[in-house]
C-alpha cells in the first residue's frame, strides 16, 4: 500500500537515498522505493525541484556521468552539511516519530 509523503520529507529522503552512495535522479527515485519497502513514491516533477534544492544549498553536489543506460544524467553525492543535515534531521524524526506513537497508544481515561 501507498503512503503519503508528508510535507517536508522529501528532502530527508533524498539525503538518505544519497547517503547510501552516488546516484543520478532516477537512481534516486528508485532507491527511495526501495528502502521504503515500495510504501513510497516520488514523482519526478517533485524530485528534481528538490535535488536542485538541495544542490543550492551545498547539501549534495552533482556531477554529470554516463547512466548504466548510457545516457547522460547528473550524479549526486552527499556533502559533509548534507551528513549534518541527515543526522540532525533523522533525530527530530525519531523524536517525533515516537512521540506520535505515544500519543496514539494512549488510552480513554476510565469514569
Amino acid at each position: 500500500m501507498q503512503a503519503q509523503i508528508l510535507p517536508g520529507t522529501l528532502d530527508l529522503l533524498i539525503l538518505k537515498a544519497v547517503s547510501l552512495g552516488e546516484q543520478h535522479g532516477y537512481g534516486v527515485l528508485l532507491r527511495i522505493q526501495q528502502i521504503s519497502g515500495e510504501a513510497l513514491t516520488i514523482e519526478q516533477g517533485a524530485l528534481y525541484p528538490a535535488l536542485y534544492r538541495l544542490e543550492h544549498q551545498g547539501l549534495i553536489t552533482g556531477e554529470w556521468g554516463v547512466s548504466e543506460n548510457n545516457r547522460r544524467a547528473k550524479f549526486y553525492t552527499l556533502t559533509a552539511l548534507g551528513r549534518k543535515r541527515l543526522k540532525t534531521d533523522t533525530e527530530g524524526w525519531a523524536r517525533l516519530a515516537t512521540a506520535m506513537n505515544l500519543a496514539l497508544a494512549a488510552l480513554p481515561e476510565k469514569a
